[in-house]
C-alpha cells in the first residue's frame, strides 16, 4: 500500500517556531507537509491534517490550547515555553510520549544546560514516531476491514456452492416444464411468449451456476497446487544441497 505524505499543522504566531520545526524534522522519504496557522484561529475542528504541533508561548495559552487540541481528537504535540523539566529533554526517548491517537504530548523549550536548540529535534523525533504509529494503525484497520469483507464474501461463496445442486435441480424442473409449455398446442401468443421468457431466464441462471462450478473447481486446483509448492521447493533445495 502506497503511503500518502502526512500533513503536520503548526500552530504558532511566531514564524521562527514553524521554521525550526520544519528545518529540524528528521530526514525521511515520507517527510510530512507542513501547514502553519495562528493559534487563535484554531478552533479544534477535525481539519485535513494528521498531527498538530502547537506553540504554547504562555501559561494562559497552554491551558486553552491543550483543551482545544484534545477536543480535536487528533494526535498533537504541545510545546511549552514556561514548563520546567525534571531532567534533560534529550534523555526522553520518542516512544515515551505517545499513548494513543487522541493524546496530547507535552514538551518544554526550557532547556537544561548543554541542550541549546535541542527542542526542535526532540519534537521532530516524537512527531515522526507518532505519525508512524498512526500510519501503522491505519494500515491495520484497513487490513481488518479487507479481511472482514473477504470473510463475508467467502461465506456467501460457500453458501452458494452448497446450494448449487439444489438450485440446479429446481432450474432443471423449470426448464423442462417451460419447454413443455412452449410446445403445448392451443396456447395464446402471450402465454407462449411468457413461457419462452421463463425458458430463457432459466437457461441464463443455469449458465451462471455452471460458471460457479467452474470457478469452484479452479479454486480447488489452485489450493492443491499451493499446498504442494512448499514441498517441491524443499525437495529442490535438498537436491541442490546434495549436489
Amino acid at each position: 500500500m502506497r503511503l500518502t505524505r502526512p500533513t503536520v499543522l503548526i500552530l504558532s504566531t511566531n514564524p521562527a517556531f514553524a521554521r525550526e520545526i520544519a528545518a529540524r524534522w528528521p530526514a525521511e522519504p515520507n517527510t510530512p507537509e507542513f501547514t502553519v496557522l495562528e493559534q487563535n484561529l484554531f478552533r479544534g475542528a477535525a481539519g485535513n491534517y494528521d498531527m498538530a504541533i502547537a506553540d504554547a508561548d504562555s501559561v494562559e495559552r497552554s491551558t486553552s490550547l491543550k483543551q482545544t487540541l484534545m477536543a480535536a481528537g487528533k494526535p498533537a504535540i504541545l510545546i511549552h515555553s514556561e514548563m520546567p523539566v525534571e531532567r534533560p529533554l534529550a534523555s526522553y526517548p520518542p516512544q515515551r510520549f505517545f499513548n494513543s491517537e487522541n493524546s496530547v504530548v507535552e514538551l518544554s523549550r526550557q532547556l537544561a544546560e548543554g541542550e541549546e536548540q535541542v527542542w526542535p529535534v526532540i519534537a521532530g523525533l516524537v512527531g515522526r514516531e507518532i505519525l508512524r504509529r498512526c500510519q501503522a494503525d491505519a494500515r491495520a484497520r484497513e487490513a481488518e476491514a479487507l479481511s472482514a469483507s473477504a470473510q463475508g464474501e467467502a461465506t456467501l461463496g460457500r453458501y452458494i456452492a452448497e446450494m448449487r445442486h439444489n438450485i440446479n435441480n429446481a432450474l432443471t424442473s423449470v426448464l423442462g416444464n417451460a419447454e413443455l409449455l412452449s410446445h403445448e398446442p392451443g396456447l395464446s401468443a402471450s402465454v407462449l411468449s411468457q413461457a419462452e421468457t421463463i425458458l430463457n431466464m432459466a437457461l441464463r441462471l443455469h449458465e451462471v451456476f455452471r460458471r460457479f462450478a467452474s470457478i469452484e473447481e479452479e479454486l480447488a486446483v489452485a489450493a492443491r497446487q499451493s499446498s504442494k509448492a512448499p514441498g517441491k521447493e524443499i525437495e529442490a533445495r535438498s537436491a541442490a544441497a546434495a549436489r
